[in-house]
């Protein structure tokens, strides 16, 4: 069984795709890791799930101009 926080992220990944169609999914992830640990704090190894949720939120809000609602667990 997934996780769901990670089963949250995945959904997440998808509207992001849908908002950027143009990004590749690698500058995507690097944008979010950005997003999540500023410019070279963490490595994308290191990044908790927590950490990459919220910057996916963070992102979808910015991409779609509107508050993204948390997901209840």
């Amino acid at each position: 069984m997934i996780e769901p926080t990670r089963l949250e992220i995945l959904e997440r990944l998808e509207r992001l795709s849908a908002l950027a169609p143009d990004l590749r999914f690698g500058q995507l992830i690097a944008n979010l890791s950005f997003i999540a640990a500023g410019p070279w704090d963490q490595t994308l190894w290191d990044l908790e799930d927590e950490q990459l949720l919220g910057a996916i939120r963070k992102f979808e809000e910015d991409l779609s101009g509107i508050e993204v609602p948390v997901a209840s667990s």
